[in-house]
């Protein structure tokens, strides 16, 4: 069998806190292979990174030399194993600021089952997109201690249908299940919808207009303490309300729920974590 497209998630309840991760494999025959794990204490980037760690695995260990898309909703994991990698590498994997990078254990994992023959795609998280509400399904299932029952035809598969998982040792993760439930079902239609991004730079919606220089300077200088803001905010671990996120980015705060669960802004990654009464509460984390 031959692996056409696989999803991951990753799911945390709180951040630290118990997490999971899933993953669907789909098969050009129409079957489709599940698999998830939880770990105790993690983040939500963690349990990201670890389910595109566990397909990784899976496509290694199967073999294939034809190439497949890996989908996933978490912005920081499309982009720290696409772009921002190489320059952690060439840093020593240090950032820009010269600080050690976060997650450092799992990017260097990740970088090593990365090969050319992955085509990593974001897709937009609780959009009704098959694949993904499965493995956000999976994924906080196990981070919740109540996993689904993988779909399955039999106990286990035979290694003559498909390699079990190598179980390399894998930094503060629980071991990757050497197990995969397989179920053959109709082959579905499968598209991708293109949507317009809801939030456009504002910059690029208006022409620009020559200001004074010393109008510029007052904005340069508010942008600046905006993003000092922003980086104390991250370096001390604050959560803030969807409101006070949309006032440090200047936006309406319907726009900031709108963009996900997870998304970069600038040299942040924005993750929601938890609901408190009738506000969602978010974190950001320095990326570079």
């Amino acid at each position: 069998m031959k692996i056409s497209r696989i999803y991951t998630d990753g799911a945390c309840i709180g951040n630290p806190g118990p997490g999971g991760w899933g993953v669907v494999i789909y098969f050009s025959d129409g079957s489709v292979a599940e698999m998830g794990e939880r770990e105790a204490k993690t983040t939500n980037n963690r349990m990201e990174m670890a389910a595109a760690i566990g397909a990784l695995k899976f496509f290694a260990d199967c073999g294939q030399k034809e190439p497949i898309t890996l989908y996933t909703d978490s912005e920081y994991l499309k982009k720290g194993v696409t772009q921002w990698i190489h320059g952690w590498k060439k840093k020593n994997w240090r950032t820009s600021a010269g600080k050690p990078v976060v997650n450092q254990d799992l990017w260097q994992i990740l970088d090593r089952l990365n090969s050319k023959l992955i085509q990593w795609k974001h897709v937009r998280g609780h959009s009704g997109n098959e694949g993904n509400e499965r493995c956000d399904e999976i994924a906080r299932g196990y981070a919740t201690g109540n996993p689904p029952a993988l779909k399955q035809i039999s106990a286990s598969v035979g290694s003559d249908v498909i390699a079990p998982i190598n179980q390399t040792a894998v930094t503060g993760l629980s071991d990757l299940p050497n197990k995969i439930t397989i179920i053959n079902e109709e082959a579905q239609s499968f598209t991708v919808k293109s949507k317009k991004t809801m939030i456009e730079s504002s910059a690029s919606a208006i022409e620009e207009v020559q200001l004074p220089r010393e109008v510029r300077v007052t904005q340069l200088n508010n942008l600046i303490e905006t993003l000092r803001i922003a980086d104390e905010i991250a370096t001390k671990g604050y959560l803030i309300s969807s409101s006070e996120l949309a006032d440090l980015m200047d936006i309406n705060a319907s726009a900031v729920t709108s963009r996900g669960d997870h998304w970069s802004w600038r040299n942040w990654v924005v993750s929601r974590v938890r609901r408190e009464g009738n506000q969602i509460l978010w974190q950001l984390e320095r990326v570079d």
